[in-house]
C-alpha cells in the first residue's frame, strides 16, 4: 500500500502507506490538491505576503505578522525539532510541493487573484500552526482592559466578565461505558471557531502498518493533533481558556542609530529591521520590526506614544518549541497513557483533553505551557521594566478523574487555576444535565445534545424584566410573551427573535451609558486588534454583570423600561433564523453571494451559534466540527463539517444540509466500500 489514496461518498480522504514517512508525503499532496488556495492563503498570511494578492485590506494582518515574527518563530521551532520529527514534517511539505500545482489548477481563486503556487519550506507547517494560534489566547483583551482600567480605573478591571467575555466556545464530553448502551466508552463534542470557507478542519484518515488513525486535521499541518480515533484510543479538546501570553509596555528610544528598551537593568538595545510589504494596487508599506528582551512589540514604537507601545511574550517565542513531536506520537498511540504521555509535551493552544481507549481507561487533563507570574500579568499590560512581573518556570498541568461523565466547555473547571476569563457555566450545566438523564447512550442519539438550543442565560435578563413597572400595554404583552417563551433559540422561533432585539436594545442602551460611553473610542493600537478594543461586543457578551454594575446614574428599571417600548413599537414579524444566518470567512469574499443559511442557536446555547448582540444577528463562529467517537466499534463513528472535505468540486459544501440538519455522517471503515482515486 504504498501512498494509495481513497475517498468515501463525501470526498474524505483516507490514505494508505507503507511506513509512516511515505504517509506524511500523502497527507501533504492530498492536502495540496483538495486545500490549495486555503493553505497558500495560510502562508502568505504567515509570512506576512498576503496583501501581495488580496491587496489592501490584508496590510493590517500583515504588518502583525511581521511585526510578532511568527515565520521566524517558526523557524526557531523546527530547528528545535528532533530528527525523526523534522523528517516526517520535511515529507509533508514534499507532498504540498508535489501537489500544488495540481491543486491550483483546481482552485478558480488562484486564476481569479493572479497567485502562483509558490514553494513551502521545512518550518511552513509551524508557521501556519502558529498563524491560527497566536491570537487564539485572546491576549488583545489584555489591552482592552487597560484601556478600562485606563479610563474607569482599577476597580473596573472586571466589569465587563461574564465569567469572561467570549463569543462562542467548544463542547466536549465523554460518557464512561456503564453510561452507553454498548458498554464502550463514547467521546463526542464541537469545536467552535471562526466558520471559514473551506473550513479549518480537515476530515482524514491515515493508515500505514504502524497505525491507523482516522479525525481532524488542520489543513498544512501534517497528522491528526486535536480529534482522533485510533480504533484501540481516541481523543478530543477544547480550549482551556489559559492565560499563557503577556503583553508587556515598553520604553524604546533611538541612540546612535539603533533602537533601546528599558529593562530591569536599565537600557539595553534590542533587535531592529525594517521590512517591505508589497501590496496589490497599491503602494508598498514598511513595516519596522523590533524585538526586546520580553518580546516583539506588536503595538507602538520608539517615536509613538508610550502608553501604546506593547511587546508580547508566549511559550513558543520564548523557549522555541511548538511541540510538533507531540503529532507523531499522537498517531502512534494505542492508550490513554500514551496519549497522556504524548501531550506532556503540548505547547499551545493550551487545551482540555478528554480520551478513553478500550481497555477502559479514561483520561481527562490539561495540555501546554503556562509560566508563572505576578496575578497582574492575566489582567493587564505590565510594566517590562518592573522584574516582579517576569515568567517564573511553568504551571503543572492538571488532571482529573472521570466520573459519571466528563464535560468540557470553556468553563471554570479542570483549568480555573491557569486563566482568568472563561465561559459561562451554562453549557457545561446544560450537557451534564442532557447527558446524565439517561445511562443508554448510542452514537447515533447524541445529536439532541450538539444541537440543543435552550438559552439558560435569557432568564436573568427576563427576570429582571418582569419586575419592571410602568411598561404601556404593548410592552406589557411582549414582556408576558417573553416569559412564556420555551427560551429555546430555534431557527422557527418569532419569540427568539423577539428576545434577540430585546438584548440588543438593552445592549445598545448600555453602550450609550454616560460611564461606559468613554469606552467607546478605542485606544490606537493596531487594527488587527480592533475587534478586540470595540466598545459594542463587549457590552454584549456582559450584559447581566453591567446590568448589576455599580455604574453612576444607571436606572436599570427605566433603561430595560425603554428597551422593551423600543422592541414592542417595531412589532417585527421574523423567526430567529431568518437574521441568524451562517456568514463563513472568505480569504476573498463574494459580495454577490446570497445570504446564507438559517441557523438555530445562540452563543450561550449547547449550539453555540454566534452573533454579536446589539451589532449583528449574522453568525461567523460556530461548531466548525462535529464528531462522535465510539470505543467500542470505530465504524459506529460519526462526523460532520459545515461545508464540505475539499476546497472546490463537487464536495466544497455537500456536507452542509447535513451539518444544518444537526446530522453526521457515518464513518467509512471498510477499504472495500471506499474509491481509490489515481491522478489520471
Amino acid at each position: 500500500m504504498s501512498g494509495r489514496r481513497y475517498r468515501d461518498a463525501y470526498g474524505i480522504p483516507h490514505l494508505a502507506a507503507d511506513d509512516h514517512e511515505a504517509l506524511a508525503f500523502a497527507q501533504g499532496r492530498v492536502t495540496a490538491l483538495d486545500r490549495a488556495w486555503q493553505i497558500e492563503v495560510e502562508r502568505h498570511r504567515s509570512q506576512g505576503t498576503s496583501a501581495t494578492f488580496l491587496g489592501p485590506d490584508a496590510v493590517g494582518w500583515d504588518a502583525f505578522a511581521r511585526r510578532v515574527r511568527l515565520d521566524d518563530t517558526a523557524r526557531r521551532c523546527h530547528a528545535a525539532l528532533d530528527p525523526a520529527t523534522a523528517r516526517w514534517v520535511g515529507r509533508y511539505v514534499d507532498g504540498v510541493n508535489a501537489g500544488l500545482a495540481a491543486g491550483a489548477q483546481r482552485a478558480p481563486e488562484f486564476a481569479a487573484t493572479g497567485l502562483t503556487p509558490g514553494r513551502w519550506q521545512p518550518w511552513t507547517p509551524l508557521a501556519l500552526w502558529l498563524t491560527h494560534h497566536v491570537l487564539f489566547a485572546g491576549f488583545p483583551g489584555k489591552l482592552w482592559r487597560e484601556h478600562v482600567i485606563r479610563r474607569l480605573g482599577p476597580a473596573a478591571a472586571g466589569l465587563f466578565a461574564v465569567d469572561g467575555p467570549v463569543a462562542s466556545g467548544s463542547n466536549g464530553w465523554l460518557l464512561p461505558a456503564g453510561r452507553t448502551a454498548t458498554g464502550a466508552a463514547l467521546i463526542a463534542g464541537d469545536p467552535h471557531r471562526f466558520i471559514e470557507a473551506p473550513g479549518i478542519y480537515q476530515q482524514i484518515r491515515l493508515a500505514c502498518p504502524e497505525y491507523d488513525v482516522l479525525g481532524f486535521a488542520v489543513p498544512g499541518v501534517p497528522g491528526i493533533a486535536h480529534f482522533g480515533h485510533a480504533g484501540q484510543v481516541a481523543w478530543a479538546i477544547t480550549n482551556a481558556m489559559a492565560d499563557y501570553q503577556d503583553a508587556y509596555a515598553e520604553r524604546l528610544r533611538r541612540r546612535d542609530g539603533r533602537v533601546e528598551a528599558y529593562g530591569p537593568r536599565g537600557w539595553r538595545p534590542v533587535h531592529r529591521h525594517v521590512e517591505t510589504i508589497e501590496v496589490a494596487g497599491a503602494p508598498p508599506v514598511e513595516v519596522e520590526v523590533i524585538e526586546t528582551e520580553r518580546g516583539p512589540v506588536i503595538s507602538g514604537g520608539p517615536d509613538e506614544h508610550p502608553d501604546l507601545t506593547v511587546s508580547l511574550r508566549h511559550p513558543p517565542r520564548v523557549t522555541g518549541e511548538l511541540g510538533f513531536a507531540v503529532l507523531p506520537a499522537l498517531l502512534r498511540a494505542r492508550t490513554v497513557d500514551d496519549v497522556d504521555a504524548a501531550l506532556d509535551g503540548w505547547v499551545e493552544p493550551v487545551n482540555v483533553v478528554l480520551a478513553a481507549d478500550t481497555a477502559g481507561g479514561l483520561l481527562h487533563r490539561v495540555a501546554g505551557r503556562v509560566p508563572r507570574r505576578h496575578p497582574d500579568n492575566g489582567v493587564r499590560v505590565v510594566p517590562g521594566w518592573d522584574e516582579a512581573y517576569a515568567w517564573r518556570g511553568w504551571h503543572p498541568m492538571p488532571k482529573s478523574p472521570v466520573g459519571q461523565v466528563a464535560v468540557m466547555a470553556n468553563e471554570r473547571g479542570i483549568s480555573a487555576g491557569l486563566g482568568v476569563e472563561f465561559a459561562p457555566p451554562y453549557r457545561a450545566e446544560r450537557i451534564r444535565a442532557l447527558l446524565t438523564a439517561r445511562t443508554d447512550w448510542r452514537p447515533e442519539q447524541l445529536g439532541v445534545v450538539h444541537t440543543d438550543t435552550r438559552l439558560a442565560a435569557a432568564g436573568p435578563l427576563l427576570e429582571l424584566l418582569a419586575d419592571v413597572a410602568g411598561l404601556s400595554s404593548a410592552a406589557t404583552a411582549l414582556r408576558d410573551r417573553l416569559l412564556r417563551w420555551d427560551r429555546r433559540m430555534d431557527a422557527d422561533s418569532v419569540d427568539a427573535a423577539r428576545f434577540a432585539d430585546l438584548r440588543a436594545a438593552v445592549v445598545r442602551r448600555l453602550a450609550a451609558h454616560p460611564t461606559l460611553a468613554v469606552l467607546a473610542e478605542p485606544p490606537a493600537h493596531p487594527e488587527v486588534f480592533g475587534p478586540w478594543l470595540a466598545l459594542l461586543p463587549r457590552v454584549g457578551y456582559a450584559v447581566l454583570p453591567l446590568l448589576h454594575a455599580d455604574l453612576p446614574g444607571l436606572d436599570r428599571d427605566a433603561l430595560l423600561r425603554a428597551a422593551a417600548e423600543e422592541v414592542a413599537a417595531t412589532d417585527d414579524p421574523r423567526r430567529w433564523g431568518q437574521r441568524h444566518r451562517l456568514a463563513p470567512w472568505r480569504a476573498l469574499p463574494d459580495p454577490a453571494a446570497p445570504a446564507g443559511p438559517e441557523l438555530s442557536g445562540d452563543h450561550d446555547c449547547v449550539l453555540a451559534t454566534a452573533s454579536v448582540p446589539g451589532l449583528t444577528d449574522l453568525c461567523s463562529r460556530g461548531p466548525a466540527a462535529r464528531y462522535v467517537w465510539d470505543l467500542g466499534r470505530r465504524a459506529d463513528s460519526r462526523w460532520v463539517v459545515p461545508l464540505g472535505a475539499t476546497g472546490a468540486g463537487p464536495h466544497r459544501d455537500d456536507q452542509l444540509p447535513v451539518w444544518l440538519r444537526g446530522e453526521l455522517v457515518e464513518v467509512t471503515c471498510d477499504w472495500d466500500r471506499l474509491t481509490e482515486e489515481h491522478d489520471d
